[in-house]
């Protein structure tokens, strides 16, 4: 065997390893979400808790009145939550339109805190940081500017919440709203029900880990407070304070009752930038706790750290390297005595991708189709390698910004109407 075939070969275990435990942590998910939704839905007390619904919003007057009547419509107690819209640093129409709806619910609690670039305009962790020192609510949920959650959803995580102390947030479910919009939101669609919810109710069967998503949350305001709010380093603030609630010794957990519909990017270059954006967020959070790895403190953590340094690192060295050699050997420039065994793997894990990826939609009505089908296996071929140029490119972003003390800059993703 040559050096070259010896890379190879471990290229080949380490795609193939990480297939295998996407494929586990998805039947383990897929058990998980069953079993959540044949349950009773969780109900709230007589006595229910203040809530501070918070939506941090930049430029985001497309979408931001329709938000505002979803939220308004929740069947949670009126009188029992209110709403804080951080208009932060916008130079669109927001202000003038939240004024207006401000106006028009005259007895609701809606408070718009308007920053400037010199409160303002300093990214996520930022604009939520300055939201919670005027919330007045012990508990704390958190909507992006272009979610409209269903009217049950905040019942559902405050219920799922108050049910045991030991949690310190509750997340819900997201869909894609304009998942018709082109070729690429429905990719988007699939890849958020397979792969980042089945995978996160997998991961909370086997490990009791679940990751903020960064909307349709609910957290106990003691314990954000304990933890010093949000790290305005992060650009990946849902993950990197999953990790701290974690080594706290509380827990988060999945409730797929709450459902929120959010947009997703509709052209690639969106796309390509508010994934580049999440890959340099969680690479920030991976290095900040990767010393903690085999540490006791970092045992909470441990399965995620591994996961995500896989994801990032091992797999993506792995596939360029198997694509590298599929091309040369195709090209005739550079032979390897594996190709041949390394096609037929490719082979078989097309077919493992596209059956566990169907698998997983069946639990969303109107998803289990032909076209879904096909649209799986032409997802393995396309997004799939659109995802790992995402992925360097977003890697080589960072190391930029470390090398050359740049800070790093939230990307505004676009909105449509």
């Amino acid at each position: 065997m040559t050096i070259l075939d010896g890379f190879l070969f471990v290229a080949i275990l380490a795609i193939w390893g990480i297939l295998v435990v996407n494929v586990i942590l998805t039947i383990a998910g897929y058990i998980n979400y069953l079993q959540k939704v044949r349950r009773p839905a969780p109900e709230l007390p007589a006595e229910v808790p203040f809530v501070s619904i918070m939506v941090p919003a930049h430029n985001e007057g497309i979408v931001i009145v329709k938000t505002l009547q979803s939220l308004l419509n929740f069947d949670y107690p009126h009188d029992r939550y209110e709403i804080i819209v951080i208009n932060d640093n916008s130079d669109d129409n927001s202000a003038e339109l939240l004024a207006r709806v401000q106006a028009l619910y005259p007895h609701r609690h809606l408070v718009v805190i308007n920053t400037d670039k010199v409160t303002g305009g300093k990214g996520k962790s930022n604009a939520l940081n300055i939201g919670l020192k005027k919330a007045r609510g012990s508990i704390i949920s958190i909507y992006d500017a272009d979610n409209t959650p269903q009217a049950s959803a905040l019942r559902y995580l405050v219920a799922e919440l108050l049910g045991d102390p030991k949690l310190a947030a509750v997340i819900g479910k997201f869909r894609t709203r304009n998942k018709n919009a082109s070729l690429l939101t429905r990719f988007i669609n699939i890849e958020t029900l397979s792969f980042q919810w089945m995978a996160q109710a997998g991961r909370e069967k086997l490990f009791k880990l679940c990751t903020i998503p960064g909307t349709n949350y609910v957290i106990r305001r003691d314990i954000l407070e304990k933890i010093g709010g949000w790290d305005v380093k992060a650009l990946a603030e849902d993950t990197e304070i999953s990790f701290r609630i974690y080594r706290m010794g509380y827990r988060i957990r999945f409730q797929p009752l709450a459902v929120t519909w959010e947009q997703e990017p509709q052209t690639l270059d969106v796309w390509f930038h508010q994934r580049t954006r999440w890959v340099k967020g969680n690479i920030y959070v991976i290095l900040k706790n990767s010393r903690l790895l085999f540490t006791k403190s970092g045992r909470p953590i441990r399965f995620d750290l591994l996961y995500f340094l896989s994801i990032y690192f091992l797999l993506m060295t792995s596939l360029i390297l198997s694509d590298t050699m599929f091309v040369l050997s195709v090209a005739g420039i550079a032979h390897s005595d594996l190709v041949g065994f390394s096609n037929l793997l490719w082979v078989m894990a097309v077919v493992t991708f596209v059956i566990s990826t169907f698998v997983t939609i069946t639990t969303e009505k109107g998803e289990m189709t032909f076209a879904n089908f096909m649209l799986i296996i032409f997802m393995y071929l396309v997004y799939s390698q659109m995802w790992l140029a995402v992925a360097a490119h977003g890697m080589v972003g960072y190391i930029r910004e470390q090398v050359f003390h740049q800070q790093a800059k939230w990307y505004k993703t676009k909105r449509y109407q």
